[in-house]
């Protein structure tokens, strides 16, 4: 497994016993695929060459991002990165993406694995826990507890971690929306979140070092899939 090793840096809160979470009956047919990992790491290119590379091999496959998906989902996201919203509480932030991420499994992620679909999706709930908790100071176990509640308890079958430093990731970035814009601390927590993440929950997260070129990063992150679907 590519990757940093752990122990993770001093910061995050101290992270609780491991606790799963089945997936609903209605979406336990189809396979849910979750990238993540910080700023720059390449999940907005990867996720759809994914998609395709899946559909190349005869899935049928959904895709989507997050924060969005449908005219809701739309509006949060522009509330929540415009770069002018400089005064959003941390609580506030929270539940603007949990409302946009509720009304997207109910119209597209449901649906979809209630179909038997592959769905593909840049960014899900691994995100909230490291921006919202580990990054912005909120109690772990409060965002853990609002997450499973705006889901229904729904958690990826795998989660593919890109991993990269964040003085790395956020150097590509041409532009910057308001999380982007953080400051570096921020970030440095935002990545130690993920990294605790990857070490609380193994048996889902795979981590692959995203701060290597393009194609090296896609290769493997396609092998980890192959291996998932057979």
């Amino acid at each position: 497994m590519s990757g940093p090793t752990l122990p993770v840096s001093d910061g995050p809160p101290s992270p609780l016993s491991t606790i799963h979470y089945p997936l609903s009956t209605a979406a336990s047919r189809g396979c849910f695929i979750t990238l993540e990992g910080p700023e720059g790491g390449g999940k907005s290119t990867l996720a759809p060459l994914l998609a395709e590379h899946l559909r190349g091999r005869g899935f049928a496959v959904t895709a989507c991002a997050e924060p969005g998906g449908g005219a809701l989902g739309q509006a949060i996201r522009g509330l929540l990165l415009n770069p002018e919203h400089t005064n959003i509480a941390p609580r506030t932030e929270l539940l603007l993406f949990l409302a946009a991420r509720a009304q997207l499994i109910q119209d597209t992620i449901a649906p979809a694995l209630a179909a038997g679909q592959i769905v593909v999706s840049d960014r899900y709930s691994d995100s909230t826990l490291a921006y919202q908790a580990y990054a912005g100071g909120l109690p772990l176990e409060e965002v853990e507890a609002a997450v499973n509640s705006a889901t229904g308890g729904l958690w990826p079958d795998p989660t593919l971690l890109l991993d990269v430093p964040p003085e790395v990731g956020l150097a590509r970035q041409a532009t910057r929306n308001r999380m982007e814009n953080k400051g570096l601390e921020y970030h440095r927590r935002v990545r130690d979140g993920f990294l605790a993440q990857w070490q609380r929950h193994p048996e889902r997260i795979r981590c692959v070092d995203a701060a290597r070129p393009l194609e090296q990063v896609q290769a493997e992150l396609f092998r980890h899939v192959e291996a998932l679907v057979g």
